[in-house]
Parts: structure tokens; sequence; C-alpha cells
């Protein structure tokens, strides 16, 4: 790309705020902003709208989508950058601009030193609750120039073997048969996939899938069955199907019910929906089997590691999960799959518009770049 289709194809943050027009549909670039110039030993955070577009509509039991929206955040500090991500499906409840808002609020200028990360964090956090996966952007940015400035991935800071890292599964979401079909041919080169139920053609959805492989499958109900003995009914016949374990089978409320269940399955039953923290961990360690972590719920790596230890300590399987995401944010989580059971990045797989080069599926096994931070390359510097 020449000096001027750069300038034509990218648009500027200023001031904290985006110009117009499809701002969020163009080639994502890092600019400065008010506030955001470089500060010789000062942490300088730079962050950009985006939307990601999926190669295919993605349908869950709830919802259906064509997009997703990201704001893509930068922090620079003596000329390293680290790169995050904040990834916002609707049910999370942020959007552009309430992670805009939030990311306008942080001063990052006050801290001279990034390897404080448990105060800058905890800065972070104490600005505004919720706002997961804005923070996450800052957590994983933070994490990424860490690793840079010592010139070491991270997943060897936290003394993990990249070896041990499990395979991952590819998400088939809901769709007509002959979609179904294609799908599963275009992940050929996974070992498990993953398919989403939660609709009255559930059953459909897994015969045909098992027509043409019989690949180890989980299932995720995305919260969409409201019966309990109907939900045990279909954890016996996908057993029989070869079905690993049960994701989220009821709504996150239903407690009671999925607590019976639970007890009775002879699959195990992985909260997510219902698990955003470790405290919803504690609060749900009678409900569920395992727990899928995902950093757009969490707010980062940091707390993303305490989940796991938590979830350990109360002897619970672990899932390391993602949104529809770029490579950026998928690979920070990757960091941590040598630690987990199961893992479930594919979310940069199902997007059309990927800016970032990061973590790559080796016959099927999560491969972690040995490039330093989180390991993932800006394709457009």
């Amino acid at each position: 790309m020449n000096k001027r289709e750069f300038i034509k194809y990218s648009s500027y943050l200023i001031g904290g705020t985006y110009m117009g027009g499809n701002t969020a549909l163009t080639i994502p670039s890092f600019a400065e902003m008010t506030g955001g110039k470089k500060q010789k030993g000062k942490l300088v955070l730079r962050y950009k709208p985006y939307t990601l577009q999926l190669k295919h509509t993605f349908t869950l039991a709830t919802s259906s989508r064509t997009t997703t929206p990201v704001v893509l955040t930068e922090i620079e500090y003596d000329g390293i950058r680290g790169f995050g991500e904040a990834s916002m499906p609707p049910y999370l409840g942020e959007s552009h601009e309430s992670v805009m808002k939030f990311l306008s609020l942080l001063n990052l200028s006050q801290f001279s030193d990034p390897f404080l990360l448990v105060d800058i964090l905890d800065y972070v956090d104490k600005v505004m609750p919720g706002n997961y996966a804005a923070k996450a952007s800052v957590d994983i940015a933070l994490h990424d120039l860490i690793g840079k400035l010592v010139k070491e991935p991270f997943y060897r800071l936290f003394g993990l073997n990249p070896d041990k890292a499990p395979l991952t599964s590819f998400t088939i979401g809901l769709d007509s048969p002959e979609v179904i079909k294609q799908k599963v041919a275009e992940a050929e080169p996974y070992k498990i996939l993953k398919v989403k139920l939660g609709r009255d053609n559930d059953r459909e959805m897994v015969e045909v899938i098992r027509s043409i492989t019989d690949k180890p499958l989980c299932v995720d109900v995305n919260q969409g069955w409201k019966d309990r003995g109907m939900a045990l009914e279909m954890a016996v016949w996908l057993k029989e199907k070869g079905i690993m374990f049960l994701e989220q089978p009821m709504p996150k409320e239903m407690k009671d019910d999925i607590a019976w269940l639970t007890e009775r399955s002879p699959l195990p039953v992985i909260g997510d929906e219902a698990i955003q923290n470790a405290k919803d961990i504690m609060d749900n360690k009678d409900v569920y089997s395992g727990i899928n972590i995902k950093l757009m719920k969490c707010g980062g790596i940091n707390a993303a590691m305490k989940m796991i230890n938590v979830a350990r300590a109360l002897g619970m399987k672990v899932m390391i999960g993602c949104m529809t995401e770029t490579s950026c944010a998928v690979t920070a989580a990757a960091q941590l799959a040598p630690l987990v059971d199961w893992c479930d990045l594919d979310g940069n797989l199902l997007i059309a518009n990927d800016p970032f080069d990061g973590l790559k599926i080796v016959v099927g096994r999560v491969t972690l770049p040995e490039r330093p931070g989180i390991g993932v390359k800006y394709m457009y510097y």
C-alpha cells in the first residue's frame, strides 16, 4: 500500500473521538490523540474503533450477527508499543462508545514504570465498575509491552511450556444442513469441533455433523434450554454421540436446575455466561463441573490467571475461550493455554479482516509465537 492509499483508507482518532463516515470499517491505524503524545519515561495510551467482519453469519441460541465491534489499544513506553483489544459481542453490554468513554478517563501517564502491573491495573479497575472488555484491552497491552521490554514471550515469564497447550476446538454456529456441512469441511485441520445448539433443531445439527465426521465434539447451548428434564435427556443422547462436554445448557439464573443437571449428567457441565470473575466461581462451585474463562468477560490476563487458580483449588475443569476477536486478543488468551484442560481459541479464524498476525493452529493444536510480549505483529506498521 502506497502513502496515498494509506491516507485514503486510514482514519484517525483526535481528542478521544472518532471521525464520521465508515471509520470503524477501515484499516485500523493508531494515531496520537490529546494526551496521547510521546512522553519519555511515561505510559502513553492510544485507541481506535474497528469492526470485525465475520466470514459467516454467527448464529447462537438467542441471536445472530455478521459483525463484532472492537476497540484496538496501544500503550507506548520509551518507543516500545504493546497492543491490546476490547471485543464487544452484544451480551456483554459494551460498545464502541462505552469503551472509548472508559479509555478516555484513564491517565496512564501518571505511571513511569510499566512493571508495576498490579498498581496500574488496580487503578484502571477503580476508575469505573464493569467495563471488563475495556479493562482487558489495557491489561493485554500492558502484558504485551512488558514482554517486549524484557524481550521475552509472556508465557515464558509465567514459566509455562507452550508444548503443553491443548488442542483447540473450531466453532460451528447454528445454520442450515448445507451450510453446516460447508463449515465442517472448512474445519478439516481441526481435531475438535464445537457445535452451537439451543434451538429446536439440535438433534438435526448433531446428526448432520456426525454424518460426515467422527471427530470429538463439544456443545455450547448458550443458555438455550429451559427444561432440566429435557436437558438431561439431551445430555444422555449427546454422550452417545461422542460429545466431550456441555457448555452453559440453561439460563445462568436457573442455578438450582443446572446443579440438578450437573449432578446427573454423564457429561461435564461447563459454566460460561454465568462465570465472569473469581467470585462467580465461588458462587457456582456446586453448580458446574468447570468454567470457561474469556479475557473480555473477566478483564484480561491478570484476572484470568486468578480465575484459573481458584478453579483448580476447587477441583474444577478449566477452558480458555474467546469472543470473535482479532489475533491480538486470541493470542493473549493463548498465553495461558498450557494451564487449561480445553481451548476454544478460534475467534480470529471466524473473521475476514484480522489486522494482526499471532498464534497459529498446527495440526489442531494452539502454537504460540516466539515473538516477545504476547507475540502478535500489527500488519499495518
